[in-house]
């Protein structure tokens, strides 16, 4: 079994496919180099920052199976993939809750203004009388896609006394039962967008997302309120949420993990903004759910190589 690895998974996982298979670490390397040896291959590895496109599929034509070592599918050619009978594995039950975590960590920091005190004070200022934070509690939150990821987020905002409304693309009476169980309520687009204090991103990005977030509905916003976006990149309009932070408008800040352009050598447009947190799409990056994401890849590689996949 030929095993190429695209992305950076846990350490541990690697070994172990080296011990076992044919595997390859090919990170970072070049698009020419890579459509020339894919086609050895029987497996591919891959996570966020790599291109699985149609051209590199044509190339690989002993390819049985791709494994995406998270959720997103947005750089993968799944149509192709699909009429051509290659097996799709994703694993996203791991990130939930890292992501989760990460999203009311980045809430939290808004909210309190911990990043603005945390700088002012290692340059030398006390600015406790300046800084005026907000509670969760008893606030508002939305979640814009309430899968996996978008329900473990509510759950949380449920424990910390929040109020939890959310939607999803294909809202029906089961899955508003199944969310009002987790003390979620299913709302539309709108009325989660208007109603919201704190605006948490949890959807893929397609055709039906792009763009989503635009300025018709950062300027329905509520006064005050914060945007927390750990989607994808291209999901937000970047040009209108950059007008919307610097307009004095609603919108109060904003935390953007996710990129319009990403990688080493890329910048953000809202680098200059004191309110808005950045980071580098790192929402599901814990060493727990790295291990736990790189055993099920080689359980996946182990299924396919016992003909059970």
């Amino acid at each position: 079994m030929h095993v190429l690895i695209l992305s950076q998974i846990c350490e541990k996982a690697v070994s172990r496919l080296e011990e076992k298979y044919h595997a390859v670490r090919a990170i970072g390397m070049a698009r020419a180099q890579l459509l020339e040896i894919v086609s050895d291959y029987d497996v591919l590895v891959f996570r966020s920052g790599v291109a699985i496109d149609r051209e590199l599929l044509e190339r690989a034509k002993t390819l049985k199976l791709i494994v995406r070592a998270g959720s997103g599918m947005d750089n993968l050619d799944v149509g192709y993939a699909e009429q051509n009978n290659i097996i799709i594995k994703r694993i996203p039950e791991p990130a939930a809750s890292a992501v989760a975590e990460m999203a009311f960590g980045l809430m939290l920091c808004l909210a309190r203004k911990i990043l603005i005190a945390d700088k002012a004070f290692r340059q030398g200022a006390w600015i406790k009388n300046d800084i005026e934070g907000r509670l969760l509690m008893g606030k508002v939150l939305g979640v814009v896609g309430v899968g996996s990821i978008g329900s473990s987020v509510g759950q949380l905002g449920r424990a910390m006394g929040m109020r939890v409304v959310g939607c999803v693309e294909n809202p029906n009476q089961e899955r508003a039962e199944s969310l009002g169980r987790l003390g979620i309520e299913l709302l539309s687009l709108a009325d989660v967008i208007t109603q919201a204090d704190s605006l948490c991103l949890h959807v893929p990005l397609k055709e039906s997302t792009r763009n989503l977030i635009d300025r018709s509905v950062l300027s329905s916003m509520k006064e005050g309120s914060f945007l927390v976006d750990l989607s994808r990149g291209g999901v937000v309009d970047e040009q209108a949420l950059f007008e919307a932070l610097t307009s004095g408008g609603g919108l109060a800040g904003a935390a953007i993990d996710v990129h319009q352009s990403e990688g080493p050598g890329f910048t953000s447009p809202f680098l200059s903004l004191p309110n808005v947190i950045l980071t580098p799409h790192i929402g599901s990056q814990t060493i727990d759910t790295q291990v736990e994401i790189g055993k099920r890849v080689v359980e996946l590689i182990d299924e396919l190589s016992g003909g059970k996949c």
